[in-house]
């Protein structure tokens, strides 16, 4: 009997009755076509795609007073996340009330962080730095400090250091569990060494929410302030108001991030991660951060008022969106975008007084071919970009194909020698279409044909 694509139900039979090989069975099975769709779905045991649709759900309260869980720090909070994980997840509901953290509030997969507006508000202690009295070994758990400080157990701490081996910046995130006076144990070993010639010190310096290799995350409705007065400066690669690592499938809905020495959001190598209708403002650094190989990010709806950048791809950050995002005055550029940062769209945007750029192409370098390649711009509107020698959109070193399709450019102050969009010598494959500019000196400065 021969065995063709065009296997008949009678065909079929017989080949069973026949004993043909499993190969050929295995052949028709991919012909088939699609399985059949979950119509009746159950609650199964380790099925984490398919299950009913339940009326009610495990919610649990937290509150500075009349909730399931009481108290004003970050710790009843992560005693609610802990008890809801340990059920398979749920919502822990923060009330209205300030919330004092000494530490991050570490989030666990499966859980919803539901606030109740700007009234339920997250925030930091007072930053302190105080140096290591004695070295430390990368096998270490311990450090002994020069003075004990403020330090408590409990508490979040970074070590950080110049590595003696490379001059590079040691940063090691910690929890203290244990202490004798100065000298102080942590959840876990360092990993790297903390020897005096590099000048160590301990900082009570810590993200506000944060994870690392987590998934399913709802964060929501809830306010951070990052105590920015009153903290050191701690860089987006480690912190923020909420800072994840390595996760997945996180959605973040009219959160307020704000005042925070560092990012408002940032997260790194995590994968689908949509922000929605989210407010960060006056933070030192950018308002959100996509992070190194974030695949799929999606923005949409936000307000990133006055940091540093508003939106900054950072390194090989692919397939995003940003949409339909109000992007204000920020210090440095709306939006920047650069190392391997590839197949984004940016789209109806409104990007306004920026200091100095609107959208940034970087200028990357130490690869073949790290540029910005293969993004849209379409339909967003720049206003006001820089100062008298400012661009609205600045395409720098060998980015190409790009797409830049029916934007509004404008200039209201003194034109000046402001330029609507700057395209470098060594661009190549660059698009424009259906643009408008008013109120430049130079609408296009084509570097390549000058």
């Amino acid at each position: 009997m021969s065995f063709s694509s065009t296997l008949t139900r009678r065909s079929l039979c017989g080949a069973i009755a026949s004993g043909l090989a499993w190969s050929k069975l295995s052949q028709f099975a991919l012909l088939a076509g699609d399985p059949p769709e979950v119509t009746a779905p159950r609650a199964t045991d380790g099925d984490e795609r398919f299950e009913p649709q339940w009326s009610e759900k495990l919610t649990v309260t937290v509150g500075n007073s009349d909730a399931d869980f009481v108290g004003s720090d970050h710790r009843v909070v992560q005693g609610a996340l802990e008890y809801v994980r340990r059920l398979g997840g749920g919502t822990v509901h923060v009330l209205p009330g300030t919330f004092l953290c000494r530490n991050a509030i570490f989030l666990p997969s499966n859980v919803r962080l539901l606030g109740s507006g700007p009234d339920s508000v997250l925030t930091k202690i007072d930053s302190e730095t105080v140096s290591l009295e004695e070295d430390s070994d990368w096998y270490d758990k311990e450090f002994t400090l020069r003075s004990s400080g403020d330090f408590r157990v409990g508490d979040g701490v970074v070590l950080r250091a110049k590595n003696p081996h490379d001059g590079g910046a040691t940063v090691i995130k910690r929890t203290i569990i244990a202490r004798n006076g100065q000298k102080f144990k942590l959840d876990k070993g360092l990993r790297e060494n903390l020897w005096l010639s590099g000048n160590p010190t301990c900082s009570s310096l810590f993200p506000i929410l944060t994870s690392e290799l987590t998934s399913d995350v709802w964060i929501e409705n809830i306010a951070i302030d990052g105590n920015k007065a009153n903290n050191e400066n701690f860089n987006g690669n480690y912190g923020g108001c909420i800072f994840l690592q390595d996760c997945q499938r996180y959605q973040i809905r009219n959160v307020t991030t704000r005042n925070y020495n560092g990012d408002g959001i940032s997260f790194q190598i995590c994968h689908d991660v949509l922000m929605e209708d989210c407010h960060s403002h006056d933070n030192t650094d950018l308002g959100v951060h996509p992070g190194s190989g974030s695949q799929r990010p999606v923005l949409r709806r936000n307000r990133l008022i006055n940091n540093s950048q508003g939106i900054f791809w950072c390194w090989g950050v692919k397939y995003g969106l940003a949409e339909d995002n109000f992007i204000d005055s920020n210090r440095l550029y709306g939006i920047s975008i650069g190392h391997n940062d590839t197949d984004n769209i940016m789209l109806r945007n409104k990007i306004q007084n920026s200091g100095q750029i609107g959208v940034l192409f970087r200028n990357e370098s130490g690869g073949k071919d790290f540029y910005a390649n293969r993004n849209q711009l379409i339909e967003n509107e720049i206003l006001n970009s820089g100062d008298e020698n400012g661009f609205a959109i600045d395409i720098q070193g060998s980015t190409k194909d790009i797409s830049i399709t029916r934007n509004r450019l404008v200039e209201k102050r003194t034109s000046a020698k402001r330029t609507g969009i700057r395209i470098s010598k060594d661009a190549s494959r660059i698009q424009m279409s259906e643009n408008t500019m008013e109120g430049f000196a130079v609408e296009v400065n084509d570097l390549r044909v000058s």
